[in-house]
């Protein structure tokens, strides 16, 4: 006579899911060597192969760091690309809770960006930095210095732009509690 065993389901509904079991489960290690974290996150071994590392999330994003991902791409290519995935991704949006992070690591938007560049600074400027470069431009290119000149009535009109950009996202980042 066979023995009744134990167990976790006594009918409907199932107390367990249906795929699981009592063994153990075999997980993939990290294939960054000296690491023995969970292996959760596949990284390609080099473009277009479809071969993969898989990391821990740590070692994930220090390979993912140095990744250029319009890399051989001029200017004008780079912009029409990011264009194209905008539209194609217009329906979802960064929520602004994650800007979190100091400014030159990622932390920026592309319009900061942009007014970074037409103030020709660098990504990692602090905002004192900003607005002394904001007034420099300012006072070359004023309409009261320059009257009559078109060209730099508009490059005034840009750096008023780019620094107003930049003070915005300066007050977001800052804590008033």
């Amino acid at each position: 006579m066979s023995r009744a065993r134990r167990s976790n389901d006594w009918g409907f509904p199932r107390w367990r899911s249906y795929d699981s079991s009592r063994e153990a489960v075999a997980q993939r290690e990290c294939d960054r060597h000296g690491c023995g974290e969970a292996g959760l996150c596949p990284a390609p071994k080099s473009p277009n192969s479809p071969d993969r590392w898989y990391f821990c999330q740590k070692h994930a994003a220090e390979y993912n760091k140095g990744w250029d991902y319009f890399e051989g791409l001029d200017k004008e290519q780079k912009a029409e690309r990011t264009k194209a995935e905008q539209q194609e991704s217009a329906g979802y949006a960064e929520a602004s809770h994650y800007g979190w992070t100091g400014s030159g690591d990622g932390s920026r938007s592309a319009d900061e960006m942009r007014a970074l560049e037409v103030l020709e600074l660098e990504a990692d400027a602090d905002f004192s930095a900003i607005k002394k470069a904001y007034r420099a431009r300012a006072k070359e290119v004023h309409p009261d210095v320059k009257p009559g000149d078109e060209e730099a009535a508009k490059q005034f009109q840009m750096i008023q732009v780019s620094y107003e950009v930049l003070r915005q996202a300066e007050e977001r980042r800052e804590w008033k509690g």
